[in-house]
């Protein structure tokens, strides 16, 4: 299995959900800028988007977004979905909600200039805001690490680095999830 990942972007969150999962990945680091890999093979071919992440399974079949990617690795390991019957539909209810309204929200602001960035600034600052509450409880789903954590911790630790006003709750929550082996693994090969 291969994950295609570039630096600083979204692709850590399922390099740490693969390694808590206990699964076994190389990791093909990407130029997004060429959509070149490091040997010099063209990652369009891999992934027409062009946009990492990009997982390739042992069967040849190619998962893409991390929603996707993530619930994969969660089937696989269900220690990392929340527990009880609806335990997989709130993990995707969090990838979903982490995806279509923290995620995608900074590439627009980050091509936007003045008032135009400090309005979709104050926006990723009021989603994060909505998942405060459940910060206190260790992590998204009360003291279980998820998938949804991985992705969540990615987010904030970027909006933390660039100075976002998150709090308390996330400068605590970033850390927690920074000190677990699995990420110290992750940060560590992707030289972070």
């Amino acid at each position: 299995m291969k994950l295609f990942f570039a630096p600083g972007f979204s692709s850590l969150a399922d390099h740490i959900a693969l390694l808590e999962a206990g699964l076994a990945v190389d990791i093909v680091e990407v130029d997004l800028e060429t959509k070149r890999l490091r040997d010099g093979g063209d990652y369009l071919a891999v992934n027409p988007k062009g946009q990492v992440p990009a997982l390739t399974l042992d069967d040849g079949a190619v998962l893409t977004e991390n929603v996707a990617i993530l619930a994969w690795i969660a089937d696989c390991a269900p220690h990392l979905t929340p527990p009880g019957p609806l335990g997989r539909y709130r993990l995707l209810e969090m990838l979903g909600f982490i995806a279509s309204e923290i995620h995608k929200r900074f590439p627009i602001y980050l091509s936007l200039a003045g008032e135009a960035q400090e309005t979709v600034g104050a926006d990723i600052v009021r989603w994060f805001g909505f998942l405060d509450p459940r910060l206190d409880r260790g992590y998204l789903f009360g003291d279980v690490f998820s998938a949804a954590d991985a992705y969540l911790f990615v987010m904030a630790r970027g909006a933390l680095e660039m100075a976002f006003p998150l709090g308390a709750p996330y400068r605590d929550y970033v850390a927690r999830i920074e000190a677990r082996p699995a990420v110290q693994t992750a940060l560590r090969r992707e030289a972070q």
